[in-house]
């Protein structure tokens, strides 16, 4: 990678938020107090999946690795972040930042399709619960969980491969807090016509799918749910569903706006509070949805509350 010069881009500058050499030490703060709210909540769901036998099913198998990848693609990010408020010059490595990507990119897209898989395994014990332990069997659960992992990285790996494949010419400043496909893209003197459309037709095909798997799951679960004759049973059914729907509404609605939403130069502070909010602030938000709207995990807390009594 040569600029113009002749010198070798070893490393990049993230110049982070607008205002943010004035008032650090409150972002650090605050950041700092999400990354450990982040750890605690994510790191005690797996923890309590994995101790109660109660919660040893399908839908908790799927949740304890959502929060697995909410810890992994935040923790590519965050502390990065949190060191670059501590310091004069925002700079990350050309490897290092290599790997920020492709780490974010690979956990990032795992975690739309694992949404999905936890929308299918909802419509079948909804929809058809007789025949749910036969359909979602352990080694279903696992193919499914296996394909989100592969289908994240060979997302982030192709996109990662081809932007750094550029030559970076025009600056070696990422407009971000965060190594960021588009914000690189837009560093490069080479041509990044085909970058743009891979990062484009990968995006898109992701959240088309994953979103269309979600919303034909839920209308199918929507359905099943106007048939039941009482309201208990109804509110019961929809219960069960009530924590990943919130948790899908605000994770697809914010990760399309980031990346399908092409604003103009004044909108990018825009798109890092979006940035913040998909990559810092919902992985803090997962395990406190499922904790207060779900029966199951509030029984499960109870429990170990009870024994350390």
């Amino acid at each position: 990678m040569e600029q113009n010069n002749g010198t070798q881009v070893t490393e990049f500058i993230l110049l982070g938020f607008a205002g943010q050499h004035t008032s650090w030490h409150i972002l650090f703060i605050v950041f700092l107090v999400i990354y450990v709210t982040t750890l605690v909540g994510n790191t005690g769901m797996i923890l309590l999946i994995k101790i109660n036998s109660c919660l040893h099913t399908p839908m908790y198998f799927f949740l304890q690795h959502l929060a697995f990848v909410d810890l992994c693609y935040t923790s590519a990010i965050t502390p990065k972040m949190l060191q670059n408020f501590l310091e004069t010059e925002q700079s990350i490595s050309f490897i290092g930042c290599m790997v920020q990507l492709l780490v974010y990119g690979t956990f990032a897209t795992s975690d739309c399709y694992i949404l999905a898989a936890m929308a299918v395994d909802r419509y079948v014990a909804i929809c058809n619960p007789l025949h749910y332990p036969v359909v979602m069997t352990q080694r279903v659960c696992i193919q499914l969980l296996v394909g989100s992992y592969l289908m994240g990285f060979l997302n982030a790996s192709i996109n990662t491969s081809l932007t750094f494949s550029l030559n970076f010419c025009k600056s070696n400043k990422i407009n971000h807090f965060f190594c960021d496909e588009p914000p690189i893209l837009a560093l490069s003197c080479s041509n990044i016509d085909l970058n743009t459309m891979f990062l484009t037709v990968f995006v898109g095909f992701n959240l088309m799918f994953t979103v269309s798997v979600v919303i034909f799951s839920y209308l199918y679960i929507l359905a099943a749910i106007l048939k039941i004759s009482s309201a208990a049973g109804r509110r019961k059914a929809f219960s069960t569903c009530a924590s990943h729907l919130t948790a899908v509404t605000i994770f697809y609605g914010t990760l399309s706006y980031m990346y399908l939403h092409h604003g103009s130069q004044e909108s990018r502070e825009q798109e890092k509070m979006a940035s913040v909010f998909y990559g810092i602030v919902i992985p803090m938000l997962n395990p406190l949805i499922y904790s207060l709207r779900n029966q199951d995990v509030k029984e499960a807390l109870k429990g170990i509350g009870k024994k350390c009594l």
